[in-house]
């Protein structure tokens, strides 16, 4: 059985990328070498990249692959995170059968039926941030002042997290999610647990109706989780919920920017935009990276993944297969995207995938409605994005009207 791909160097990951919506150029010989390739981590570690359609949902699929962060052999994106590894991270970083009891508590406030139901209010604060900007206008940063928001107030509500305080979690999240170093993204975990039990000891006193204050009266009162639990569960929920929907909505927008026929289409049948939604989190691949350990060897059909072995989804790469999406570096609302990876697969596919479909067809749709002459107010090339370990996106987003 081989154990080395055909390419002959291992290519470093992760890399940044030189376009936001284009995976890094310096993948291109991976995307030739489908569907398992080595790749070298900061620390000069080598470990196996995903890059094949078929082989990632198979994998992704086989318990033998395990999310277990505190695991020896974990690999890690970058030196910032090792800080990270020290402590157990619920849901995304525990395997079954812990992981399906902590999913459990949370798959009835996700469901389409309860996303259905949010759909109102979602309308109502994107409308209420596009006035805002208008009042303000012509000309925003639409990070800022929609991306960022629209997400943040929809994830406080649907929790019961004060918005009041979405600078504080939001400046840590960022901190959380891109350092600098070590110390930061420790200390910005900590700052985010600390609030959110402080939250939770109050709820605890004073209920409201927010999904923590149901966890706290359904889950922590009668024993079936503890308060640390429900702490990393809050947590989780509360940066993802708005981390990479921002993310989805900002680098959204300046992609169709930057693709003015496309845009032309689904400006003319708004009825296009949930097939849009699925095109976009194919070709945007935010989340492009994920990360495991092999428990056991495993025979690919082409290569042996040796216990030990590290081994990373390249997302970016997997849904630009050709062998499943023909001309995938081409925009194309009437490619059948659905079977896309940008919310993973397996049992660690997006909790809040619902919520975060409804949330960019509602941002997207309501922005280029409301805003027709809207257009990038700097060079595309010019514009700051994200770099490559951690999500991708925009910093910020300049635009006029």
């Amino acid at each position: 059985m081989t154990q080395t791909s055909r390419t002959t160097e291992a290519v470093a990951f992760p890399q940044d990328r030189t376009c936001p919506y284009h995976p890094p150029t310096g993948y291109a010989p991976l995307r030739e070498d489908r569907p398992l390739s080595r790749v070298t981590l900061f620390d000069g570690r080598t470990v196996w990249m995903v890059t094949g359609h078929t082989t990632a949902r198979s994998l992704l699929s086989d318990p033998r692959l395990s999310s277990d962060r505190l695991h020896p052999d974990f690999p890690l994106p970058s030196a910032r995170f090792q800080g990270l590894s020290n402590r157990r991270t619920v849901l995304l970083g525990v395997d079954d059968p812990v992981h399906n009891t902590q999913r459990r508590m949370l798959i009835p406030a996700f469901t389409l039926k309860r996303t259905a139901a949010l759909r109102p209010r979602i309308e109502q604060t994107v409308h209420r941030l596009l006035d805002a900007m208008t009042d303000r206008g012509p000309g925003a940063e639409l990070v800022a002042d929609f991306a960022l928001p629209v997400p943040s107030m929809v994830i406080c509500d649907l929790l019961g997290v004060p918005y009041a305080d979405h600078e504080f979690f939001e400046s840590q999240s960022r901190r959380l999610l891109r350092g600098p170093a070590v110390a930061d993204v420790e200390d910005a975990r900590d700052r985010i647990n600390d609030y959110l039990g402080e939250l939770i000891d109050r709820k605890r006193l004073e209920p409201g109706d927010g999904l923590l204050d149901e966890l706290v009266a359904d889950r922590l009162e009668t024993g079936e989780t503890d308060r640390e639990e429900l702490v990393g569960l809050a947590a989780l929920l509360l940066v993802a919920g708005h981390e990479t929907t921002a993310n989805m909505i900002s680098l959204g927008a300046y992609t169709l920017l930057c693709h003015p026929e496309q845009l032309a289409e689904l400006r003319a049948d708004p009825s296009l935009m949930p097939v849009a939604v699925e095109e976009l989190m194919r070709f945007l691949s935010v989340a492009d990276g994920m990360l495991r350990v092999a428990a056991e060897d495993i025979d690919t059909g082409t290569h042996t993944i040796r216990a030990g072995d590290g081994v990373v989804f390249s997302t970016s790469v997997i849904n630009r297969d050709e062998a499943v999406y023909p001309a995938p570096d081409t925009l194309d609302w009437h490619r059948s995207a659905r079977h896309h990876l940008g919310f993973g697969f397996g049992i660690h596919q997006c909790l809040g995938q619902n919520l975060a479909r409804a949330e960019m067809e509602i941002a997207l749709s309501a922005l280029f409605d409301r805003l027709p002459g809207l257009r990038l107010d700097a060079p595309p090339g010019s514009i700051p994005f994200k770099p490559g370990d951690t999500l991708q996106g925009m910093v910020e987003l300049p635009v006029t009207w």
